[in-house]
């Protein structure tokens, strides 16, 4: 039976993860940061865990929580939007440190905190986006969340450096998908990205650590 980690599990493609990957008799850790998000995740038969990957302290719990774990494939998947802008539109500090702290901070903190518990050969994936490329950007749409997923692909590229031998590390870009933060006009459906993310994290090699996929596994431009 494989052990799976969702880091962000309240919702959209995180609960997705978790349902798709219990249906499948997996054992399923999943992550939230209020009662009824923890209580819908559990009545699916996940074993929840609160985390705010944007609180030190609670982020400074998981490894306890965690001891004694292998966890073949972990998922990070907390992140927030932020400001909808165009152009060059300065964000507010508030908005900067909400989006940085959550997209940037987070991961961050928390992959430090379950590196112990990967068993060898996990697979350990970040939730990225194509807006944050730099080879594929031809939009400043929402340039702050463009930023701290550019920022992200740096952590998660110093992580696959770090766990080299021990897991293979990717950033993934899920998708346009029809989710909270996707909107209902989204190109896909929340069930078929997860589909695709967690065939392309099942088929992944050594040689594939430190690269940047899309949900369906093909390779994209930093």
């Amino acid at each position: 039976m494989t052990t799976t980690l969702i880091i962000g599990a309240s919702r959209g493609i995180g609960f997705e993860l978790t349902k798709q990957c219990l249906d499948e008799g997996g054992r399923v850790f999943a992550t939230a940061r209020d009662d009824a998000a923890l209580a819908r995740l559990r009545a699916l038969g996940a074993r929840v865990l609160r985390l705010d990957v944007a609180d030190t302290a609670s982020v400074s719990g998981l490894a306890w929580q965690l001891d004694g774990e292998a966890l073949d494939t972990v998922v990070v998947s907390a992140g927030v939007y932020g400001p909808s802008t165009s152009a060059l539109q300065t964000p507010t500090e508030q908005d900067f440190d909400r989006v940085m702290h959550t997209n940037v901070l987070g991961p961050m903190r928390v992959i430090p905190q379950l590196a112990d518990a990967l068993a060898e050969g996990a697979r350990l994936g970040v939730i990225s986006s194509r807006m944050g490329s730099m080879g594929l950007r031809t939009s400043t749409s929402g340039w702050l969340y463009r930023a701290s997923k550019a920022a992200l692909n740096s952590v998660l590229k110093d992580a696959s450096i770090a766990l080299a031998g021990r897991a293979i590390c990717v950033a993934l870009h899920p998708g346009w998908v029809r989710t909270d933060m996707g909107g209902t006009g989204a190109d896909l459906d929340v069930a078929d990205s997860v589909r695709g993310l967690r065939a392309t994290l099942a088929a992944l090699t050594p040689a594939d650590n430190g690269r940047f996929l899309n949900y369906d596994g093909q390779a994209l431009a930093w």
